[in-house]
């Protein structure tokens, strides 16, 4: 048991990248919510939807990263 265990990666880099994603969606949320014009203009759209962007990829490649 430990061998096997000791054989799989960790899938701490997974949640790490994971709970930041899930923190991004939850400040957005919130900000989008209390303010009407939010993002502002397009420059600040740009700049949401590519930090997104990044984060996701990062989530994802963390996943394929940790898997088996």
């Amino acid at each position: 048991m430990l061998v096997a265990a000791a054989d799989e990666p960790s899938k701490v880099p997974f949640y790490i990248a994971g709970a930041v994603l899930a923190a991004w969606a939850v400040i957005l949320a919130g900000i989008g919510l209390s303010r009407v014009s939010f993002p502002y203009n397009e420059r600040g759209q740009g700049a949401v939807i590519g930090i997104s962007l990044v984060l996701v990829i990062a989530t994802i490649a963390m996943a394929i990263a940790t898997s088996k």
